[in-house]
């Protein structure tokens, strides 16, 4: 792929439906009570037929397969089905975040060309990184400003092998506070 195969709205869908992985398995994407209504309202309005929406264990989720792949994930057209209304984190992918609770910034990564190679390709082209990072910081931000502590914390203890940082920034006083460190 080149700088030239890069088509602005599609491209994050043409590099990514040609990838022989996806991150729409075992990634087990986050929920806030909004999110799920907000699925659950578009899959009942779209008459999608879906055995089990979500999971409510450490925090909430989208529910998998018995091959562990989104419930919302087609294998047959290789889309989402509510990609619409999708998680917070499936919108910032291929960028994730930690929290460092020893000097209160909220710390981006990006995940390495071995996992993702939408990542590969969009770090190549920094101006199309730039504009993604810039619409993904906020997702994540609403996200865990949305989650409540007990959430928030299992999904920090969840390791993101095949990472690398790329920027930091202080995190919310409310999320400070959430967590019990202001």
């Amino acid at each position: 792929m080149t700088a030239t195969d890069i088509n602005g709205d599609t491209y994050s869908f043409d590099v990514c439906s040609n990838c022989k992985s996806t991150c729409c398995q075992g990634a087990n994407p986050p929920l806030t009570p909004k999110r799920k209504k907000i699925i659950a309202e578009f899959v009942r309005k779209r008459g999608a037929h879906v055995a089990n929406l979500f999971v409510d264990k450490a925090y909430a989720h989208i529910a998998s397969d018995s091959e562990e792949y989104c419930t919302f994930y087609s294998q047959k057209t290789g889309k989402c089905i509510i990609h619409e209304v999708k998680p917070e984190t499936c919108v910032a992918g291929p960028i994730t975040f930690d929290i460092n609770l020893k000097n209160h910034k909220i710390e981006w990564f990006l995940k390495q060309s071995s996992i993702c190679t939408f990542a590969q390709k969009l770090y190549e082209h920094k101006e199309k990184f730039n504009a993604h990072l810039k619409a993904a910081q906020p997702q994540i931000l609403h996200l865990i400003c949305e989650l409540d502590a007990k959430s928030l914390s299992a999904i920090l203890k969840i390791p993101e092998p095949e990472t690398f940082k790329i920027g930091e920034n202080e995190l919310p006083r409310q999320v400070l506070k959430k967590l019990g460190i202001a």
